[in-house]
């Protein structure tokens, strides 16, 4: 039994709804990579290769007929790849459990009758226009982070405590960031296992703070129906929420609470689009309603607790390589990446990779330590484990980071003490949404790794495209570091992690001295 027009990646979703396997047992089924799986899922449109059509159709063919009959249903019920957009897009509304989940919690937020925001969400879809919408990123992508960091100091001020947005002076280049951090944060050299990496869950934590007025409410469901319309997604999974924070030399420390991914994007991520958009049409940095509302001053920037202070993790990797005839000597190569533009934040912008949201996966109290986070963001970011990406399938697993599902490139580096060294560079308080950055670096000092797994690292679909640098090539670094499309928290890592690295790396770094200054 074959399709008469061939597979696309629907045809191919909807066999795998149709056999209700996960996404990694539809691979295993199928006999492929859990990525081409995962690369249907992400282009609908796609089409697979003569040898995938036919192991397709023979899948079909085997099945049973009440997996036929459920395969048939699903791919009447599909709308064309060439004109998904608002029938996807009521469909989700009506249907995705995570847009449900915002939904319900701006009608109780905002005080208004159930269905209120459904309502507001599906009048606001008829109006928005996908085109106007894609001109709006293209014009987001030219306010550069010189220009965020500027509007934010503008905005924000200067403190007399001691408190300060971070700077650094890098060879011939001077950096600014919109980071808020203070001397004790900085230079924390702070190794990532249990005796040091010590943020603390607090089951007992209330609900962050948070009412809407009209003007909050209206953002909200804009936010919600352009995305929506652009097909972006996202999952409403727990989120850690900071609640205090207590630095020190080689020492995290602080506690945090728990919250919903829904209630973010829907409040404290708009800040971010606000500001840019501002910038664009030439608005006074002042006229923003929401920053006024949310993130108002310094006092409440630094009031972790008292507001809703969501945030992450992301870290410089330096892979040891060997003296090559061809490249030069010994050093190590540093990844940096452009981010897609269907990411929730630094959307089309520079980063360090790998980065992610720091959020419980199943064991709500382990994960709380920072270095949690990041180990499994390298397994989902640079080794491709696709079944630990929540945009792409539910967590069913017990224990996703148990050894024995670990990618082969992470079971190496774990395989002895030493391998993997992870250090935490700093923390600061982003002022663009509030959010905590914990900047990392990643180290790799066995020459091993590269030569065995360089080949297979490959950045996940939040990445639109990943570079190599070299840690003995201190022209093409010192340009990197002056390149103006870095997202704020990108900048502050990569320059907080070149400053560790040439304390600890040899020979093989050759960069201009950073020196930080708070601003």
């Amino acid at each position: 039994m074959s399709l008469s027009n061939g597979w696309t990646g629907a045809d191919a979703c909807a066999l795998q709804d149709a056999l209700r396997l996960s996404q990694e047992a539809f691979a295993e089924h199928l006999g492929v990579h859990s990525r081409t799986v995962g690369y249907w899922h992400k282009k609908p449109s796609s089409r697979p290769n003569s040898e995938v059509q036919q192991v397709l159709d023979v899948a079909l063919e085997r099945a049973s007929d009440e997996v036929k009959a459920r395969f048939t249903e699903a791919r009447a019920g599909s709308p064309p790849a060439a004109t998904t957009g608002t029938s996807d897009a009521e469909q989700r509304l009506a249907a995705d459990p995570n847009i449900v989940a915002a939904l319900d919690w701006l009608d109780e937020r905002a005080a208004r009758e159930p269905g209120t925001a459904r309502r507001a969400v599906a009048s606001r879809l008829a109006q928005v226009d996908v085109n106007s919408l894609r001109d709006r990123g293209s014009r987001r992508g030219r306010v550069d982070q010189h220009a965020i960091a500027d509007a934010l100091a503008t905005y924000y001020g200067r403190r007399a405590d001691g408190y300060g947005r971070y700077g650094a002076t890098f060879g011939d280049i001077e950096a600014n960031t919109s980071v808020l951090t203070h001397s004790d944060w900085l230079d924390l050299d702070c190794p990532m296992d249990a005796s040091h990496d010590r943020l603390a869950l607090v089951r007992t934590a209330g609900d962050a703070p948070v009412s809407l007025d009209e003007q909050a409410f209206d953002q909200a469901v804009q936010r919600l129906a352009e995305s929506l319309t652009l097909g972006v997604r996202f999952i409403n999974m727990p989120l850690y929420r900071l609640l205090s924070a207590d630095m020190g030399p080689q020492s995290i420390g602080g506690t945090v609470g728990v919250t919903s991914f829904a209630e973010y994007i829907v409040t404290m991520d708009l800040l971010e689009g606000e500001l840019v958009d501002a910038l664009t049409s030439g608005t006074q940095s002042g006229a923003l309603p929401l920053r006024d509302r949310y993130l108002p001053d310094l006092d409440t920037v630094l009031n972790v607790g008292g507001r809703l202070t969501a945030g992450g993790t992301l870290a410089l990797c330096a892979f040891a390589r060997p003296a090559d005839p061809f490249r030069g000597p010994a050093d190590y190569v540093l990844l940096v990446q452009e981010r897609s533009g269907h990411v929730i934040n630094a959307a089309r912008r520079l980063a360090v990779i790998p980065k992610g949201f720091h959020q419980p996966m199943t064991d709500f109290r382990a994960d709380a330590q920072v270095g949690a986070t990041m180990r499994r963001e390298m397994e989902e970011e640079l080794f491709g484990r696709h079944d630990i990406d929540n945009t792409v399938g539910d967590q069913r697993s017990a224990d996703p980071m148990h050894p024995s599902r670990l990618s082969e490139p992470m079971r190496w580096l774990l395989g002895e003490p030493g391998r993997l060294r992870m250090e935490c560079t700093g923390f600061g308080l982003n002022l663009v949404s509030g959010n905590f950055e914990f900047p990392l670096l990643i180290v790799v000092d066995d020459e091993e790794f590269w030569q065995r797994y360089g080949g297979l690292i490959e950045a996940n679909w939040e990445t639109t495209n990943l570079r190599q640098y070299s840690s003995a090539d201190p022209e093409l670094v010192e340009e990197l570091a002056a390149d103006t499309a870095w997202s704020n928290e990108g900048l502050f890592a990569l320059l907080q992690g070149l400053r560790r690295l040439g304390e600890i790396g040899g020979s093989r770094v050759n960069v201009p001295a950073i020196e930080w200054e708070i601003r």
